[in-house]
């Protein structure tokens, strides 16, 4: 169990109080590799929002990043959010402060208080990204592409056991995807799980990993051999 960073067992996923997905049985461990992908609908972000409890809690068996999900306080969730790096298709930065202020933002809300270790880390997490000398920008001086990196950056400041992103290439375009993708795959060979929703196929034969598919109301673990 040491190595494992998600566990649903027999777990209905709900949006509002329409159930999208049922009996989901899912294991992911540490470092691992995936991609969850079906139709437009299908609950792929349903069942990511609901491993960082976004949505109604309602899942009865599940542990995620050491958290049991049917026993979990209120005053808990922060801490279990603070494990969990997530990545938006839409980017999700504050549009009227710099980059280094957006990361700042993040480490201040989530418990920093150090001002020399809140710098450090953000200086890190930009160098991790290949963006080391653009914190003094605002995001519209970005591309698309370096925003997304932004992202990637805010998504990593606490250090998380689990990255999940939800259609990060789904603005870009096929270059600017292929380096976004290449960026979360590393981040998975550095020991991190990570598990991205998406729809671009492409990028799958590049970045080989897991294939797990929202169809019917279920999930269904995919071969890797096997052809979308």
């Amino acid at each position: 169990m040491e190595n494992v960073v998600l566990q649903l067992q027999d777990v209905d996923v709900y949006q509002q109080s329409t159930l999208v997905l049922s009996k989901v049985d899912l294991t992911v461990n540490k470092g691992e590799f995936v991609y969850l992908i079906g139709k437009t609908g299908s609950g792929k972000s349903s069942l990511l929002r609901s491993l960082y409890l976004d949505l109604d809690k309602k899942i009865d068996t599940g542990h995620v990043v050491g958290y049991d999900l049917n026993k979990i306080k209120n005053k808990q969730i922060p801490l279990l959010r603070r494990k969990i790096g997530v990545i938006f298709q839409d980017f999700k930065l504050l549009m009227d402060r710099s980059v280094e202020q957006n990361l700042h933002f993040v480490l201040q809300a989530t418990g920093w208080k150090d001002k020399a270790k809140m710098k450090n880390r953000i200086e890190e997490v930009l160098e991790d990204v290949g963006l080391a000398t653009k914190g003094f920008k605002m995001p519209h001086q970005l591309s698309g592409g370096e925003q997304q990196r932004i992202g990637i950056a805010r998504a990593l400041l606490n250090d998380p056991e689990l990255v999940i992103a939800d259609e990060p290439t789904g603005n870009l375009d096929p270059e600017t995807s292929s380096g976004i993708l290449r960026l979360l795959y590393e981040i998975s060979k550095a020991g991190r799980s990570v598990i991205i929703a998406t729809h671009d196929y492409s990028i799958m034969n590049k970045f080989p990993g897991r294939m797990v598919k929202c169809e019917d109301g279920k999930i269904v673990e995919l071969a890797s051999d096997h052809t979308i």
